[in-house]
C-alpha cells in the first residue's frame, strides 16, 4: 500500500486514541466530582487530577501478572478446537457423523430455542 495511506490510517488512529483519552478523562472526572464529595467528603478534582487517577489506577490494578486473561482464553480455544479437529481427522466419515449425532442428543438444549423460533413460523398451520 502507499505511503499516504498509512499516514491517514496512523493519524485516524492517533485522532481517535486522543478523543477515547480525553472522552474518558471527562466522565471520569464528571462521575469523581458527582460521588466523591457528596459520600465520602472528599475534595473535587480537575483534569490534570483526573488523569493522575486514572494512571495510579491503572498501575496498581491494571498491570496483573500473567497477561491479558481475554487472550488466554482465547488461545485455550483455539488450542482446544486443534486438538479436536485433529482427532476428527483420524475418524471415517460414518465415524465422524456418529460422533456429531452423538454430540447433537447430548447437547440438544444449547442452541435449540433459535432453531425453534425459525421453524415456528413454516411449521404454523395457514
Amino acid at each position: 500500500m502507499d505511503r499516504k495511506f498509512w499516514l491517514l490510517r496512523g493519524l485516524r488512529f492517533f485522532l481517535f486514541a486522543a478523543l477515547f483519552l480525553v472522552v474518558i478523562g471527562f466522565v471520569t472526572q464528571a462521575l469523581w466530582n458527582w460521588l466523591m464529595p457528596e459520600l465520602f467528603h472528599l475534595p473535587s478534582i480537575n483534569l490534570p487530577q483526573t488523569y493522575g487517577l486514572l494512571l495510579l489506577s491503572r498501575i496498581l490494578f491494571g498491570f496483573k501478572p500473567g497477561g491479558n486473561k481475554s487472550a488466554a482464553w482465547a488461545r485455550k480455544r483455539r488450542e482446544w478446537q486443534q486438538r479436536m479437529a485433529g482427532r476428527m481427522e483420524h475418524l471415517s466419515p460414518e465415524a465422524r457423523e456418529k460422533f456429531r449425532q452423538q454430540m447433537r442428543s447430548r447437547c440438544s438444549a444449547w442452541g435449540r430455542a433459535s432453531e425453534k423460533a425459525a421453524e415456528s413460523p413454516a411449521q404454523q398451520p395457514a
